[in-house]
């Protein structure tokens, strides 16, 4: 099982943005943990809680077997009930909203589609800023990274992983 927690961060809504991740898995005993992450210089904090949760799973696509199973930490209810609830709606409607309306940040949302296809996912809600450890730490790569500040990301051994 491969778990994956991911966040993005907004400075002006849209302004600098920044979005992390955190991913995990590997067979028993040599379980690892790659943080990942980026920044855009303009964009909104939807588009980079988007981009956190595509490039986690085309990353951990590209870094353990391809047919493992994941399960996605979000703090956004609008990647969590966009995914699970609303994006087949969409596609059905010529990716409109129930309101008519063009849906927001579609390119990314048909992104996520093609990264997450024929994937056996899982995804789940946790609530931001409560004190989770890696919710808290995606939270910190993102926001350093709309901050423009250096992020020294972890790339290692489990066991050694100080937010777990």
């Amino acid at each position: 099982m491969i778990k994956i927690y991911t966040d993005g961060s907004s400075r002006g809504n849209p302004g600098p943005g920044g979005w992390g991740s955190i991913i995990a898995g590997g067979n028993v005993g040599e379980e690892v943990v790659v943080e990942i992450g980026g920044e855009e210089a303009h964009t909104t904090n939807n588009r980079m809680e988007l981009t956190a949760a595509i490039k986690a799973v085309e990353f951990a696509s590209e870094n353990f077997p391809p047919d493992s199973p994941m399960e996605i930490y979000t703090d956004s209810e609008y990647v969590m009930k966009g995914i699970t609830l609303w994006i087949h709606s969409w596609q059905k409607k010529g990716w409109k909203t129930s309101g008519k309306k063009a849906v927001l940040n579609k390119d990314l949302w048909q992104e996520l589609l093609i990264v997450t296809e024929e994937k056996e996912i899982t995804w789940k809600h946790v609530t931001g800023h409560s004190g989770h450890g890696l919710n808290e730490r995606c939270d910190e790569i993102a926001t350093s990274f709309a901050d423009g500040l250096e992020v020294i990301l972890y790339n290692g051994d489990k066991s050694s992983y100080q937010f777990l």
